[in-house]
């Protein structure tokens, strides 16, 4: 995914509008044809869904985890922070 010059703004700018456009339709909340209140339902949860997968992803980006090893550093480095002991990535590893 390329990025703009000003690093993830414009990933923070669509979350915010997926939110509003989220909220104006569900504030409306308009009747209309009730065959298609699934439809609409579906719609606005989309819109909420999108909104937090986007902003999800800002904060990813603006925390500098770009790939799926810079994920599993900044874990290790949280259960390092919080003193909780290293995951056993053996394939032997016992599952209770």
């Amino acid at each position: 995914m390329a990025e703009a010059n000003g690093g993830p703004w414009w990933l923070a700018a669509a979350a915010s509008a997926q939110l509003a456009v989220g909220i104006a339709s569900y504030r409306r909340g308009r009747g209309g044809d009730p065959a298609l209140m699934p439809f609409k339902a579906f719609l606005v949860a989309s819109l909420f869904v999108g909104a937090g997968a986007t902003a999800a992803v800002v904060f990813l980006r603006a925390a500098g985890v770009r790939r799926v090893e810079d994920a599993h550093a900044a874990g290790k480095s949280l259960r390092k922070w919080i003193g909780a002991p290293d995951k056993d990535r053996s394939p032997t590893a016992a599952v209770d």
